[in-house]
């Protein structure tokens, strides 16, 4: 049986705290108008239960002429844009700025994905996880991908395209935003594919696991330690106890023995 076709598409449009939530749903308003209105029905709430402000929006993939709404890459850099003209129609600074030039290399996922893998039970991550653990060597080695080879072009033309901003600032006389768009670009995360994002979070979770048991041991030998200082120094209280019994007794025999002795002397 082949795979059902969608029913519906599921958009969130996001901004960071601080974004008055009102400006953020008329910008979603707009732009769903302006994208969906003759052509699919739609409809969004707006959540304001985290501190970023964010509307979720669902949209009938069959629209009213009968077209099936397909969503691309290029379709959802296209709608960054016009929600980002949108915002600053309402006043709010916004750009559409890439993943790969703002640095971000952590896999993207769906929201439904996204927000199983908060709840720890997300049957995708799961299996991509089990996927890497059988196709690493013992000594945390995974095979390259095909898609490393564009990551790395891409992260290039973005170092480059970034040095190109800094030269032009130098020339401009705004050396300063030059230096601190040249240490955005130093400090940069390291470019990985969603494997190795997957192999680096599964290391990072061993060597807590051995800090771990590291500390685990570290207590059960300090225990141990303590129990045996404690049981020598019971041992050792026990045996002055014994001497000091001992030579009261002996004294006390002692006294005994010259009492006798002096009354066998008295008769």
């Amino acid at each position: 049986m082949g795979k059902q076709p969608k029913l519906v598409h599921k958009m969130i449009f996001s901004m960071p705290a601080g974004t008055p939530p009102e400006k953020v749903l008329a910008a979603v308003k707009n732009f769903a108008r302006e994208e969906f209105g003759a052509k699919h029905r739609y409809a969004m709430v707006l959540h304001t239960d985290e501190p970023h402000p964010h509307v979720h929006m669902v949209v009938r993939a069959m629209g009213y002429d009968g077209q099936r709404l397909r969503i691309r890459k290029d379709t959802l850099r296209e709608w960054r844009s016009e929600f980002a003209r949108h915002l600053r129609e309402q006043g709010v600074a916004a750009n559409a700025t890439e993943r790969a030039v703002r640095g971000v290399t952590k896999p993207q996922k769906l929201d439904g994905i996204y927000r199983a893998e908060r709840r720890r039970d997300s049957t995708h991550w799961g299996q991509r996880t089990e996927a890497v653990t059988r196709a690493m060597t013992p000594g945390g080695e995974i095979r390259p991908e095909p898609a490393k080879a564009q990551l790395l072009e891409t992260r290039s033309r973005v170092v480059r395209g970034w040095n190109e901003v800094a030269d032009d600032l130098v020339r401009q006389g705004q050396a300063e935003l030059a230096l601190a768009v040249r240490g955005f670009v130093k400090q940069l995360p390291a470019v990985r594919t969603e494997r190795e994002w997957i192999r680096d979070r599964l290391l990072e979770q061993a060597k807590g696991s051995e800090r771990a048991q590291f500390v685990d041991r570290w207590k059960h030998d300090a225990l141990a330690a303590w129990q045996a200082f404690r049981a020598q120094q019971q041992a050792e209280e026990h045996a002055r106890r014994e001497l000091h019994r001992a030579r009261q007794l002996d004294f006390e025999w002692s006294r005994a023995r010259s009492r006798t002795h002096r009354d066998n002397r008295t008769r």
